[in-house]
């Protein structure tokens, strides 16, 4: 579809303030460009945003092809198979959705060195992706001896209740500061004022910057 790029320089404009308004610094802004197409891509360049994140493969690989510019890293958000990594291997700058042993084990062989985090299910939602958070600490440990670079710590926040939210959100940044990590990847359009609030210094924006997403229909990661 079409990007007015003039409307997401504005929205764009309104999360800074809303970020500003919480009082945080240093925020890095992911533009989530799921079912927009590559034409997000430049309109995420046009306004000086840095960061991409894309939750399917096909998607990832199609909008890179034409979208990409050296101004833009990949992060890929989305839940991912094993199968796929050897095809993204090529485009993914950060992969924020490494959730159990066997992915660490095969972005090791196929991207040594890679930037990853760590995807932690911090409401025990079995619809989410993320390891548990018994088990965080292991896997952090685990894809550091594999050679990863694990940068922090990635969550998608409980729908409904702030409280909980916010609970979640808090518990993740607690262990990233206990595992002597820098970074929190938590916070989308809705919870964002929630996830800047309990230490989250990525938050991934798709709606809050390109307006209501269209019809996406069924991907396969």
């Amino acid at each position: 579809m079409q990007i007015d790029v003039a409307a997401v320089a504005e929205r764009l404009s309104v999360v800074r303030e809303r970020i500003a308004h919480t009082g945080a610094t240093g925020v890095r802004i992911v533009a989530v460009t799921k079912g927009f197409g590559p034409d997000a891509w430049l309109a995420a360049a046009s306004v000086g945003l840095h960061d991409i994140g894309e939750n399917y493969a096909q998607e990832a690989l199609a909008n890179q092809a034409t979208g990409r510019s050296d101004a833009l890293a990949l992060h890929f958000i989305g839940r991912l198979q094993t199968n796929k990594v050897k095809a993204l291997a090529s485009v993914v700058d950060v992969w924020q959705t490494v959730d159990r042993r066997e992915l660490a084990d095969v972005l090791a062989q196929r991207v040594p060195g890679a930037h990853v985090f760590i995807q932690v299910n911090v409401s025990a939602e079995p619809q989410k992706g993320g390891c548990s958070m018994q088990d965080a600490d292991a896997l952090v440990s685990y894809c550091a001896a594999a050679g990863l670079q694990v940068k922090g710590l990635m969550t998608v926040g409980q729908a409904g209740d702030s409280t909980k939210i916010a609970a979640g959100f808090r518990w993740l940044r607690q262990a990233a500061d206990r595992l002597s990590l820098a970074e929190c990847s938590m916070g989308m359009s809705d919870d964002l004022e929630i996830a800047l609030g309990e230490g989250a210094t990525i938050v991934r924006i798709g709606s809050g910057l390109f307006g209501k997403r269209p019809d996406i229909g069924t991907h396969t990661n």
